[in-house]
């Protein structure tokens, strides 16, 4: 038995074979659904073992559904972080408003979840490491399509074929490159760089997160419940994507620097942390923008097709609905051509909803003029103040089909 119910009687004759690049959320996500409908399944991830650590990321929504379908919801609410305070500071380190997150965030208290990127992957690893095979310290390096399967040259130099083969590589997806051409055709800059690290936390900080801003930056300090470390975040508007800054990293930290120059409250401190952190992740936040999501036997899924950005807190739920969307459609079609565009019928309209809550993300961390920012500061203002609203959900739902091979069963 399964969490959900039966496992497929497999009717056909040989299992459809599937190669997934990815081994973060959406790629052992999907690999656990296809195992489920009878595939054999390979998992292809450039780093040498599952990768820990990372932010903090949310499970919402439908995502949450597909979670509880997996069997693991218990464990990601043991894992569940419970930050309890958000408090948004003035450009001399002064209290504007202490809110809870859900206040600040929307979402529906005791349902949705907050969770170590690294806990959620771990998770899922486990799920499905006894089924499927995993080939760390490795990458696809070609791709050539035929009307039998794909031909896949890895980095290792091992050549192999299979049926089909899914990108889950994330925003800066190779396998997207490799199929539908550079980055820049599908990527939408929205006018913003962060550099996230960590430090140690000298702040007395537990179960929250102090966010400083002036127009234009931001600083904040998320204390992940009772850690010896907190998290770092520097983050600021840049009217052009930095691309001389985006393969450097001493680039990267004089850029931030520079950005930050004569700030105030903890900033400084933070800057020099900067400097010399080992775990140092520069970017620009943006999202991915496809007309398509597949081309012939290879497909994408998670941020490698649709990545809504950090500012929409959905980027972890739409890859985990979107491999169970994935997986379903193929489950339910051996004719793969038919499979893809099924789930790409299915999932356009509710990634682009969700997509679009980037505007409200941004106007409340980063706002970028001084009328932005008291703008923000009077509506935080009277979120203190206002009794407490009904619980609304911060993004759209999708009503899950029964996985086809248990509609069957």
């Amino acid at each position: 038995m399964t969490p959900n119910g039966p496992s497929m009687d497999v009717r056909t004759t040989t299992k459809r074979t599937v190669l997934i690049s990815g081994a973060s959320i959406s790629g052992p996500a999907l690999a656990y659904w296809l195992h489920r409908s009878g595939c054999a399944v390979t998992v292809v991830e450039k780093a040498g073992a599952p990768r820990g650590g990372g932010y903090p990321i949310d499970v919402r929504g439908t995502a949450t559904e597909v979670v509880r379908r997996m069997g693991i919801l218990p464990r990601l609410r043991d894992a569940h972080i419970d930050s309890r305070r958000v408090t948004f500071l003035d450009a001399d380190g002064s209290d504007v408003a202490s809110l809870t997150p859900r206040a600040v965030a929307g979402g529906v208290e005791g349902q949705d979840l907050e969770v170590r990127r690294g806990d959620l992957a771990a998770v899922l690893h486990a799920m499905v490491r006894d089924d499927v095979e995993f080939l760390f310290g490795d990458s696809i390096g070609t791709l050539d399509q035929s009307e039998e399967g794909v031909d896949v040259t890895f980095h290792s130099g091992q050549r192999r074929t299979f049926d089909l083969v899914v990108g889950a590589d994330g925003i800066h997806s190779h396998t997207r490159e490799a199929l539908f051409g550079p980055e820049e055709r599908f990527h939408r800059y929205l006018g913003y760089c962060f550099a996230i690290f960590t430090v140690p936390n000298t702040f007395g900080l537990s179960h929250e997160a102090v966010l400083w801003n002036t127009p234009g930056r931001a600083a904040a300090l998320y204390a992940v419940e009772d850690s010896d470390e907190v998290h770092a975040f520097l983050a600021f508007h840049q009217p052009q994507p930095p691309v001389h800054a985006l393969h450097s990293p001493d680039a990267q930290r004089e850029l931030v620097a520079s950005v930050f120059a004569g700030a105030g409250w903890k900033v400084p401190g933070m800057v020099s942390a900067m400097r010399d952190a080992d775990d140092l992740f520069f970017d620009t936040a943006g999202q991915i923008r496809m007309p398509h999501w597949s081309s012939g036997r290879v497909a994408l899924v998670g941020d490698a097709a649709y990545a809504p950005s950090f500012l929409t807190g959905q980027g972890s739920s739409l890859a985990l609905v979107g491999a169970y969307m994935l997986a379903d459609a193929l489950a339910a079609n051996r004719d793969h051509t038919a499979a893809f565009a099924g789930y790409e019928r299915d999932m356009r309209e509710f990634v682009a909803v969700n997509q679009e809550l980037v505007g409200n993300g941004a106007a409340t961390l980063f706002p970028t003029t001084v009328r932005a920012l008291e703008r923000r500061n009077t509506m935080l203002r009277d979120l203190v103040t206002m009794p407490s609203a009904p619980a609304r959900p911060a993004h759209s739902a999708l009503a899950l089909p029964p996985f086809a091979p248990d509609a069957v069963t």
